[in-house]
């Protein structure tokens, strides 16, 4: 039996650590936080990283979001605090990737 790549705690540090480089008024996608820290296909995982994230950290779990762009279910607040940030969104409601999507730096 091989041993995961990363151990839950390990994995959810690294999630932790790249969700607190996310400016205001830019967003991520769990999938794209995956793929971000060498985890593609473990965007539920990320998931789950945030629904536990101890609140003392204080990371802008609202700047990440549905790989279409859409927000958290039953959190309302997540997009007034976009809107605050100066966020934009579609027509459907979903955030506009193409203009608030962030690339993390290369020397990051």
């Amino acid at each position: 039996m091989t041993k995961p790549r990363y151990d839950k705690q390990e994995f959810d540090l690294e999630v932790y650590d790249v969700v607190g480089q996310i400016p205001p008024g830019k967003v991520l996608s769990y999938g794209r936080i995956a793929h971000l820290i060498g985890m593609p296909g473990h965007a539920r995982r990320v998931g789950r990283a945030m629904a536990s994230a101890p609140h003392e950290r204080n990371l802008p779990c609202h700047r990440v979001v549905r790989s279409d762009g859409g927000l958290v279910p039953c959190w309302p607040a997540q997009r007034t605090l976009l809107e605050k940030e100066g966020v934009a969104f579609r027509r459907s409601g979903r955030v506009d990737l193409e203009r608030c999507g962030w690339e993390i730096p290369a020397e990051a």
